[in-house]
């Protein structure tokens, strides 16, 4: 995946280190673990994370294969072992283990054909959603993730994407193309979360 899907090369500044998001541009895999692992922890520290495992596992790159079979416990430590991949890698390695055995079954191990099969940009978040750990925001951050920088990009992509689709926006991983950006979606980030707690106090003291 490392050119779009018009043949032009692509570059990622999402993980903030180079071999980690050069991982991230040629592995359909290790994007959607890398989006997986996005939640409660930096967004760097997530993306940064297939990379991480790929070599803790011996290899530059994932197998969706290989990782579905691979021991159980014998994975939690790979997640586990410090540094550890994610501030929850006991359950952050069940998840990709499940993640992983749901390609085998649905895709025959292939992530990429999540997307490239996909008719509609409807279609596509139907199928990010049904992906084991994707919820509904996270396919769509996903999905705006393919649309704005892998150049996937079905009828109405945007439209599924939801607000994450907004060109010029900066909600969300799918809008960091490099520090400056990561700084925008981070102040984002922080702005929505004090909104939200506000919200929240105002509907208490109702």
């Amino acid at each position: 995946m490392t050119k779009s899907s018009k043949g032009q090369d692509i570059t990622l500044r999402i993980a903030q280190q180079p071999e980690a998001d050069a991982l991230l541009a040629r592995s359909p895999l290790a994007a959607l673990v890398g989006m997986l692992l996005d939640q409660q922890v930096p967004m760097e520290w997530a993306f940064s994370g297939p990379y991480a495992l790929a070599q803790r596992m011996g290899g530059d790159d994932l197998d969706a294969h290989e990782i579905a079979t691979y021991d159980p416990e014998a994975f939690t430590e790979l997640f586990t072992a410090k540094p550890a991949l994610h501030r929850y890698p006991g359950s952050m390695a069940k998840r990709v283990q499940q993640l992983c055995q749901f390609l085998v079954a649905q895709y025959d191990g292939e992530a990429s054909t999540v997307w490239t099969e996909a008719s509609t940009g409807a279609d596509l978040r139907k199928r990010l959603n049904a992906l084991p750990g994707f919820g509904t925001q996270k396919a769509q951050i996903f999905l705006a993730l393919l649309g704005k920088q892998f150049d996937v990009r079905p009828p109405g992509w945007r439209e599924a994407a939801g607000p994450y689709g907004e060109a010029g926006a900066h909600r969300s991983v799918a809008d960091i193309t490099g520090p400056e950006s990561l700084a925008e979606v981070r102040a984002f980030k922080q702005e929505a979360k004090q909104a939200a707690k506000a919200a929240k106090a105002a509907a208490k003291g109702k």
